[in-house]
């Protein structure tokens, strides 16, 4: 899996969902970073694909 970006918590699951709808798996990672002292919506999500459709998901996230 490669990175695709790094995001807020809310958009990259949204990201993640609409990545989804296109028939592309991807994973948000360091979602619950932190969750225990509130500060998990400061901490970036990185938004992870496989390496094949690396290319097709940066054009849907960009578009």
């Amino acid at each position: 899996m490669v990175e695709l970006g790094r995001f807020d918590r809310n958009l990259a699951h949204i990201i993640v969902g609409r990545l989804d709808s296109e028939g592309i798996d991807a994973v948000a990672f360091d979602g619950e970073t932190s969750i225990g002292d509130g500060s998990y919506l400061l901490i970036p999500v990185r938004v992870m694909v496989d390496e094949d459709d690396l290319a097709a998901a940066q054009a849907i996230v960009t578009a």
